[in-house]
């Protein structure tokens, strides 16, 4: 068996203004804050003579490495996004940052429709890219969606839209 693993698929190139501000400070913030202090620190540990068996040196080289990698790709990414700060002509239906809101037989649920890079800023933050985002996406009030999960499909309807 080889190591090949198929690249994976372009993930969308949108984002809210929210998500770009937080980007651009997690850059600044890893360029002119971290890699000066774990710069410091390898150099001060390289001082300390062989760094063959040097833990903090080591350490200190792969976390250079790591915020290297990310500020490479935070830098690549916003040179490529697009920030999407205007509304869609429809505001009845669900589009790229609108707040959606759900009902299921587990209930009533509200998420908001962002790109793949702002998930991780709250809990109820759906990716376009996910089966429920493109499920969503284009639907209106009183629409049924259909989402395929691991335990089966599920059902929900779309139950209120709004746009910040």
């Amino acid at each position: 068996m080889g190591r090949y693993r198929a690249p994976r698929p372009p993930s969308a190139k949108y984002i809210t203004p929210e998500g770009a501000a937080r980007l651009k400070r997690e850059l600044d913030e890893l360029w002119r804050v971290k890699r000066p202090a774990v710069t410091r620190a390898v150099s001060e540990a390289a001082a300390q003579g062989d760094r063959s068996e040097n833990a903090e040196y080591i350490y200190g080289k792969k976390q250079l490495a790591e915020i290297d990698r990310r500020v490479r790709y935070l830098r690549k990414r916003l040179e490529t996004i697009r920030v999407v700060d205007t509304l869609p002509t429809d505001t009845s239906r669900v589009f790229f940052g609108a707040w959606f809101e759900l009902a299921s037989e587990g209930g009533k649920h509200a998420y908001r429709l962002v790109g793949p890079d702002e998930i991780d800023d709250a809990p109820d933050y759906v990716s376009v890219d996910s089966p429920l985002g493109r499920a969503v996406l284009g639907k209106g009030l009183g629409a049924e969606i259909v989402v395929s999960t691991p335990e089966g499909e599920r059902r929900h309807t779309v139950t209120d839209v709004r746009y910040p």
